[in-house]
């Protein structure tokens, strides 16, 4: 007797998650109503069968090209551009060019980062990321408040059912630099402590006496997924860049596990933190 085996059907999606889970959602009906697989699409519109699949699933935010030819291909007369317009619209509160990081940190199961002079957005409290921002020449009220908001709106990754794994390493320098009053400093510091007590962060200390110097000129985040490729977000005085490139990547990777092979354990980080934060009290 033959055995006959299962074949999965497509993944469920849910359009709630993020904006770009609501596009595939969208890509998905209009396709199978079209009657065309994936990889027929993806002939058509001259994409890879691999870019429709994680656009469906939500975890590649669409470009302008990519949404102009599956328009086209699907005969849908600008249905999916208008679509990717509305939400494009409603992510303002975000910059352009830092809206497709957020998607892809929402998508990530792991995010591992350095950073040499302040605490990473994810794990800031409101009053150091407030203090941060505020320190932008010519920032109204109204942009701060905004710009705040989005901030903490992204920290809710780590309060998910199934949060990323969020590998953070530290230059010594960021815990001992003034950012707002002492009080804000304490409070942070108090923060760090406890997040390092959450399942799915780690936190490392770079101390001055490693003397290493990979990584110094900038801070850095590398996102990783099932089915999602290696991302970099690469920080700097402007704005942030995202690099995909294999070789690109692969160069992050190895800078920072240069710097972690540098840094202090877990729990030796965490008596470095309590160190400074006692520091901070009697400023």
């Amino acid at each position: 007797m033959t055995e006959v085996v299962a074949v999965p059907g497509p993944k469920e999606l849910d359009p709630a998650l993020s904006p770009s889970a609501y596009f595939g959602y969208e890509l998905r009906k209009y396709r199978t109503a079209a009657g065309l697989s994936q990889t027929a699409l993806a002939s058509r519109i001259g994409y890879s069968y691999g870019l429709v699949s994680m656009t469906e699933t939500g975890k590649r935010p669409p470009t302008d090209d990519f949404v102009n030819r599956c328009d086209e291909a699907l005969e849908l007369e600008g249905a999916l551009g208008r679509l990717k317009a509305m939400i494009d619209n409603m992510a303002t509160k975000i910059p352009p060019w830092f809206r497709e990081w957020v998607e892809i940190e929402q998508n990530a199961e792991s995010l591992r980062t350095w950073e040499p002079i302040i605490v990473p957005g994810l794990l800031q409290t409101p009053k150091y990321a407030r203090a941060i921002l505020s320190g932008r020449p010519k920032i109204s009220p109204e942009i701060l408040d905004k710009d705040l908001a989005t901030r903490l709106e992204r920290q809710k990754i780590l309060d998910r059912d199934d949060p990323p794994m969020f590998w953070v390493v530290l230059d010594e320098g960021v815990l001992i630099r003034p950012v707002g009053d002492s009080e804000v400093m304490v409070e942070q510091l108090d923060h760090l402590l406890e997040l390092a007590q959450h399942p799915a962060v780690a936190i490392q200390v770079l101390p001055h006496d490693a003397r290493c110097m990979t990584g110094v000129l900038g801070a850095f985040v590398v996102a990783q997924g099932p089915g999602l490729p290696d991302t970099v977000y690469l920080e700097s005085s402007l704005r942030g860049e995202t690099v995909d490139d294999p070789e690109d990547v692969k160069t992050i990777l190895m800078w920072y596990e240069a710097i972690r092979a540098e840094s202090a354990s877990k729990s030796s980080s965490l008596a470095i933190i309590e160190e400074k934060r006692a520091q901070w009290t009697r400023c």
